[in-house]
């Protein structure tokens, strides 16, 4: 009986025990479900390590736990009392922590002063009393330590001090793991939210930079397209200020000492004004002369002249302004305002872009100019030259009849070679009024109908007696007799260089000099053929450029070049053989050519000359 009974009483105390056991991993299995649950979830990295630290606490009945994190070579503790957590820092190796940390490897302390690896110190401060310690390292993926979970003086069910188990040990190694893979998700993600951070700050960055790489392809071509200061400063203040959100714009512009600012508004965008001020008014000027970008949003302090604010029409808020730098020196500035809202850092960045390629285009822009008023001289020159040496065929005429004139009394044929002299000396007007034209820019042809008998019967007549004293035979083939269209005044000035080339060719040694005429269908073709030596072969390659001369005493190397250019403003060429047996000229104009193919102002001024011969 009494071993039935003690055997019952045995069995009782195991399933008590056994209860004990269940209920407890009951306990333990519903923290490690809740821990999983909130490593699983979006939970801050803060209240999850708190989360595992109580779960420890519990399950393990510690009197408290310290979770570290390492950093470098330092352990920093978060260390829970009651509710709260505080935070103490231990250098690697130091403690019983320190020592977990740095050998890898789980450590359990029945007797912490027993132990000559612990620290008493934080006991000392504290005032509390360590008795039993469990310390799990807790490693990354990669097996590296990056922290340590401790626990405090075992609790039994009575709260009497109980030494850490193994089992112990196998549960806080896996909330130790859990731990470590919370840590490992939170660095991940700050890592991943760093990088996104950084990836969009550099494709804020990049778009600026393409904005601002767009900008200044748009500014270069418009720049470029600008025939006028005005058209440039117009093209550069709209469309930087439209880039950085201004209102209105200026650009001073320094030439000859003289300072000269343009405005824009860009509500009135197409109506730019323009004023002189003074090296030391207002903001731009102010800019020029420091050589440095400025920046004011109080505009009172640095105000513009009155009459550029009135011309500006607007009341700014915020100002800036950068200066066009060539070398050391600026030579102008580019200047925005602001409306509504203060510039920032990018667009101050912009603007000094901006300045740079305002600058060098301005500085093209002048090259340019003073490029183009060099070569018009430098054609007006050549026109001269090309003048003078057309001049020789109508003087050369003039002094013929004026010979012939004085040797003869018949008043019919004095009356004659007067009305010839009078049209020569209309050709003279004519070829002024070309170089005033050219000076002007204006190079129109005055194409008309043209009868091409009347046209090369009077080339001829002009050069007979000439021919007849110098013993040349001239013979005149035309054989199309019907019209044609094309300017006769600069027509004849190149045929009458040809022929005058031929007569000097042939000087002293008489021959023939053959004008010829014809329409293949698709081109006017004129010819002017002489019986002289030919041409030598040493400048036959380059006979048309001009100052290219065979010798001639008075010649000047621009008859042909001039012929050349008269050709071509037909839509024509001219063509040349030479051989010692004589030379021929071609010159081949399109016989398709009309009036009505000429731009309007052409046609006003054919009109024009008309009404004055008339």
């Amino acid at each position: 009986m009494r071993k039935e009974q003690t055997r019952i009483a045995r069995l009782e105390s195991r399933v008590t025990a056994l209860e004990a056991a269940l209920e407890r991993a009951r306990g333990v299995g519903d923290a490690l479900r809740r821990v999983s649950m909130a490593v699983g979830t979006s939970v801050e990295l803060d209240e999850l390590l708190r989360l595992i630290v109580d779960a420890a606490t519990e399950v393990l009945c510690a009197d408290r736990a310290t979770l570290y994190l390492r950093e470098d070579e330092l352990l920093i503790s978060r260390v829970k009392k009651g509710d709260e957590l505080s935070t103490i820092e231990v250098q690697l190796g130091q403690g019983i922590a320190g020592h977990v940390a740095k050998m890898g490897r789980p450590l359990r302390v029945a007797d912490a002063y027993a132990d000559a690896r612990f620290d008493r110190s934080w006991d000392q401060k504290s005032g509390y009393t360590t008795r039993s310690i469990l310390a799990a390292p807790m490693k990354s993926h990669a097996g590296d330590v990056i922290g340590v979970l401790q626990l405090l003086n075992k609790k039994g069910p009575g709260g009497e001090p109980q030494p850490f188990t193994p089992y112990d040990t196998e549960l806080l190694l896996a909330l130790a793991t859990q731990a470590a893979v919370s840590i490992d998700k939170a660095n991940l993600f700050r890592r991943l939210m760093r990088n996104m951070g950084q990836l969009e700050q550099t494709k804020e960055r990049l778009e600026r930079s393409l904005r601002d790489l767009e900008l200044l392809y748009e500014l270069e071509t418009a720049m470029a397209r600008s025939s006028t200061l005005e058209e440039l400063a117009k093209s550069a203040i709209g469309l930087t200020a439209r880039a950085c959100g201004a209102a209105a714009g200026a650009l001073l512009h320094a030439s000859g000492g003289t300072l000269t600012m343009y405005l824009v508004n860009l509500e009135r965008p197409d109506d730019t004004r323009e004023v002189i001020v003074q090296p030391d008014e207002g903001f731009a000027a102010r800019a020029m002369r420091e050589g440095r970008l400025l920046r004011a949003d109080n505009t009172r302090k640095l105000r513009d002249p009155p009459r550029v604010v009135e011309l500006l029409g607007l009341r700014a808020r915020s100002i800036m302004a950068a200066p066009l730098a060539d070398g050391p020196h600026a030579t102008g500035a580019i200047c925005l305002y602001s409306a509504d809202s203060d510039f920032d850092d990018g667009d101050a960045a912009l603007l000094k872009l901006v300045s740079a390629n305002v600058s060098t285009e301005l500085r093209l822009f002048e090259s340019r100019v003073q490029r183009e008023r060099a070569e018009r001289l430098g054609s007006i020159g050549h026109l001269l030259s090309g003048v003078m040496h057309d001049l020789r065929t109508p003087l050369s005429i003039i002094s013929g009849y004026v010979q012939h004139m004085a040797k003869t009394d018949d008043a019919t044929e004095r009356a004659q070679q007067a009305r010839e002299i009078a049209e020569q000396f209309e050709v003279i007007n004519a070829m002024q009024r070309d170089l005033l034209a050219y000076a002007r820019g204006e190079t129109n042809l005055l194409v008309r109908k043209i009868f091409l008998g009347k046209f090369c019967e009077d080339l001829a007549q002009h050069f007979r007696r000439e021919l007849q004293e110098k013993r040349i035979q001239l013979v005149v083939d035309v054989a199309s007799t019907g019209v044609a269209y094309f300017d006769e005044r600069r027509m004849a000035r190149a045929i009458q260089n040809l022929m005058r080339n031929a007569i000097e060719a042939m000087d002293g040694r008489g021959g023939t000099l053959t004008l010829s005429c014809n329409d293949d269908g698709e081109d006017l073709v004129l010819s002017v053929a002489d019986t002289g030596p030919g041409i030598p072969k040493a400048i036959r390659h380059k006979l048309f450029e001009p100052f290219v001369t065979s010798g001639k005493k008075t010649g000047t190397g621009l008859g042909l070049a001039n012929v050349k250019k008269i050709a071509e403003e037909h839509g024509g060429h001219v063509e040349v053989e030479s051989s010692r047996r004589g030379t021929t000229f071609t010159l081949r104009v399109p016989s398709a050519m009309r009036p009505h193919s000429l731009r309007p102002h052409v046609l006003a001024a054919r009109a024009a000359q008309l009404a004055v011969k008339s």
